[in-house]
């Protein structure tokens, strides 16, 4: 009995158990301009029937007449032909009807009717079967949904940086694009997936190597829906420096390369310098020396006195001087050895210039006085002793 009752079972099933059954996506959001795909999918009772004796119709909710999509073009409504289009095929169970161009008085609701012909070679209905308990409404939109940013909050220099750009849309069939504001080429990758009945999500995963000038700066990601309609989404991008000791030893090495350089350059001025003042000074000695061989030569021709006995002849002839007279070294108040000298009379000058007296009575006295050499230039000098 109980095999029987499992086998009249299996057999009854399919008959009484068998239904026309549609199931449509009820609330969408449609962007103006763009494009939605409205998912549907059947089922009916009897056994697999082709794509050829099937008709699918969609028609407002109000008016089975008012066909939004049917295979007979002239049979649409104006303001929706060329519009709409089944994406499905009817002999895999698959309704789906897609509309382009949205406008604002596309929000439905729609509603999906099943009719099946006698036969292939006759099209005549014997059966057919309105969803209008499954009806899609539509929800318009104005301004495209605006895309999210993943990413994280600080990049490192020189490590990969990834942001990831996603929006979502109603229209699997016209794809948003998304683009980055980076000029130069970088990694970009791209997925799309359905996040569930009649809602679609598309990525692109933006990869680079963030350099030091990528600091505070922006990467905006924008999306181009179908119809042209853009929304974007804007991020600031911080970069944390790999640490280095650049910016340390740099400046450190020149600092020390300046300044082994002017030590240099100074030892070698102080070397010049000193070397320069030894020339000066063994070239005044030489002088000093060529002029006194020059003086003992004109006078006697024989070797005269050094230069530190002739300091000290003119000292004993200082001491010899009697206190309180003015001695003017340039005058010679002795007339003994010069007539040109014994009308002069000995008096107090008034502090005379050596020049202002012949040098000849001081020559001539000074050679009387027993000494062999005497230099001149030590003679000019004058005051009271």
């Amino acid at each position: 009995m109980k095999i029987f009752c499992l086998l009249l079972a299996a057999f009854c099933s399919p008959v009484f158990s068998g239904e026309w059954k549609a199931t449509v996506v009820k609330d969408l959001k449609a962007l103006v301009t763009s494009c939605i795909v409205i998912p549907c999918s059947f089922t009916h009772p009897k056994e697999n029937l082709p794509s050829s004796r099937l008709r699918g119709i969609w028609h407002r909710s109000s008016d089975k007449q008012a066909f939004v999509y049917n295979e007979d073009k002239t049979r649409i409504l104006e303001n929706f032909r060329g519009r709409t289009q089944l994406l499905g095929e009817l002999g895999q169970n698959n309704c789906t009807l897609e509309i382009t161009d949205i406008k604002n008085h596309d929000n439905g609701p729609f509603c999906f009717r099943i009719e099946l012909a006698r036969t292939e070679n006759d099209l005549s209905t014997v059966d057919k079967f309105s969803f209008i308990e499954d009806c899609a409404e539509l929800t318009m939109l104005s301004e495209p949904p605006t895309p999210s940013l993943v990413h994280l909050e600080t990049g490192t220099e020189g490590h990969p940086y990834t942001v990831t750009c996603s929006v979502t849309h109603t229209c699997p069939s016209h794809v948003p694009k998304l683009t980055w504001s980076r000029s130069t080429p970088e990694k970009i990758v791209e997925s799309h997936r359905q996040l569930h009945p009649g809602h679609w999500e598309i990525q692109s995963i933006l990869t680079f190597i963030p350099e030091e000038k990528d600091d505070h700066s922006e990467i905006t990601c924008t999306a181009v829906f179908n119809g042209q309609k853009t929304s974007s989404a804007t991020m600031k991008l911080y970069i944390k420096r790999t640490e280095n000791y650049k910016h340390i030893i740099i400046p450190t090495v020149v600092g020390i390369g300046i300044t082994v350089i002017s030590g240099v350059v100074c030892i070698f001025m102080v070397k010049k310098y000193k070397r320069r003042i030894a020339e000066l000074q063994s070239q005044d000695g030489s002088m000093w020396n060529r002029i006194s061989r020059l003086s003992r030569r004109f006078r006697s021709g024989g070797p005269g006195p050094s230069h530190s006995a002739q300091r000290r002849s003119i000292w004993s002839r200082f001491s010899r001087r009697p206190r309180g007279d003015m001695v003017d070294f340039g005058h010679t108040p002795n007339n003994v050895n010069s007539q040109s000298c014994t009308d002069q009379k000995i008096s107090k000058p008034r502090f005379p210039s050596p020049k202002s007296q012949p040098k000849s009575c001081n020559y001539k006295e000074d050679l009387d006085d027993g000494d062999d050499y005497m230099n001149t230039a030590d003679l000019n000098v004058y005051g009271n002793i």
